[in-house]
């Protein structure tokens, strides 16, 4: 550091710190949402075709929420976007905890799509840790945040039946209990993010670096434009949204899997035991989205972008191919769906990083918002294409959808590889 430039080192631990802790809370919301939303929608509607309807929701408010936050923090910082992206959440978790207790679908789908913009803030959130983050620890720092987000996430799911007994005690319907943990994981982290985030990331690295705001009302289609004049931009991005849509398609029809496995075995189970059964399997899927996280931020730093990009678009193949094929086995399902998560973190945390450092800084949040935007649009797609592959094509379907996107991925990854070998681009 020079006499001129500020020791943001402390500042910088705290803020990954503070982002962190509120990762860790609102991820109990979510893994909740993924992991009986599919149910609650069946149940309601009396249709398999409607498994994805809540991931759908969640998807493309994630999508349409993403521009307006970005928006929002390039006005006020990040700490504000964060915070109105987590309130909402909160008030998406009344909504599914009224959903069965009305009987009502729409508001099944409102709750979900308010979940799905605290989603968008989650996902913002990795991009903030790079604000003031240096090159060299970026990845590292990115991924730490996202890894803040497994022990909320796993243990969301795992809190169904502890939740159910809670809305039992309450005179709340049994799928309705759940999220009273999600509401209070979503209004702890909005408390975390006001009393930590301090001083704000984005607006420190704009003070510091002399950089413009840029447009405070960010445009989908100037963001798609800035991200087409850079090739390693857009293969982010490309990646980004690959990766999600097929977590997203084959993670949202395997609770609905699950339980068909359980009917054709004819297993006297309750609808608690089901419930405990699928939440144990998408914990370990989330876990594997998570957890290792620290781990792919180091491969992304050590090895670089494109061959971490690249390593999970293997981890994604083996994924579906492990689940598609063991369709009939829960014991191969729920290795595929581990496999599945773990590709998720690697392409999530290489590709992002990609994307962070592949455009001017005062476009970084413009550009940061469009591919979260796309992203949730993707999923959203995702989701519900999904369920219908499922009701003709079966579970196998679904899986041989996604192993066509990851291989086509795959290959663009290689040419980028190939054709920049003696002038790498990460």
């Amino acid at each position: 550091m020079t006499a001129t430039t500020p020791d943001l080192r402390p500042t910088q631990r705290r803020i990954v710190l503070t982002l962190s802790l509120a990762q860790l809370c609102s991820g109990i919301g979510n893994g909740a949402a993924l992991a009986i939303g599919s149910l609650m929608a069946v149940e309601l509607t009396g249709s398999d075709a409607y498994a994805g309807a809540v991931t759908t929701a969640l998807s493309v408010a994630a999508s349409l929420a993403a521009l307006p936050l970005a928006g929002l923090a390039m006005r006020r910082g990040r700490r504000t976007a964060l915070m109105s992206g987590l309130g909402l959440a909160a008030v998406g978790a009344v909504a599914m905890i009224l959903a069965p207790v009305l009987g009502s679908f729409a508001v099944l789908l409102l709750g979900g799509a308010l979940l799905g913009v605290g989603n968008a803030a989650n996902l913002q959130s990795r991009f903030a840790a790079t604000d003031l983050a240096t090159p060299a620890h970026r990845g590292r720092d990115l991924s730490i945040v996202v890894w803040a987000i497994t022990i909320g996430a796993v243990a969301g799911p795992n809190l169904i039946r502890p939740g159910a007994a809670l809305g039992e005690f309450l005179g709340l319907p049994e799928m309705s209990g759940p999220f009273l943990f999600s509401l209070a994981g979503m209004l702890i982290g909005v408390v975390v993010l006001a009393v930590g985030l301090r001083p704000d990331p984005l607006l420190t690295a704009r003070a510091v670096g002399g950089v413009s705001a840029g447009a405070s009302r960010p445009s989908l289609v100037d963001g798609l434009r800035t991200a087409a004049r850079s090739w390693p931009a857009t293969l982010g991005i490309v990646t980004l949204v690959a990766a999600h849509v097929v977590m997203v398609a084959v993670m949202s029809m395997t609770p609905v899997q699950l339980r068909e496995l359980d009917h054709a075995a004819g297993a006297q189970h309750s609808s608690a035991d089901t419930l405990a059964v699928i939440g144990f399997v998408i914990s370990l899927h989330i876990a594997g989205m998570y957890a290792l996280s620290p781990v792919m931020g180091w491969l992304t730093d050590r090895f670089g972008r494109l061959r971490t990009m690249l390593l999970a678009q293997v981890l994604l193949a083996a994924a579906v191919l492990c689940a598609g094929v063991g369709a009939d086995s829960r014991t191969w399902v729920t290795v595929g769906l581990v496999l599945l998560g773990l590709g998720w973190s690697a392409a999530t945390v290489s590709a992002s990083t990609f994307v962070a450092e592949s455009v001017p800084p005062e476009r970084a949040v413009l550009v940061q918002g469009v591919s979260d935007a796309v992203m949730g649009a993707a999923g959203a797609v995702g989701a519900a294409t999904a369920g219908m592959v499922l009701a003709v094509g079966g579970y196998l379907g679904v899986n041989l959808v996604g192993a066509v996107t990851v291989a086509v991925v795959a290959v663009l990854i290689v040419a980028t590889m190939t054709r920049t070998r003696t002038r790498p681009l990460a």
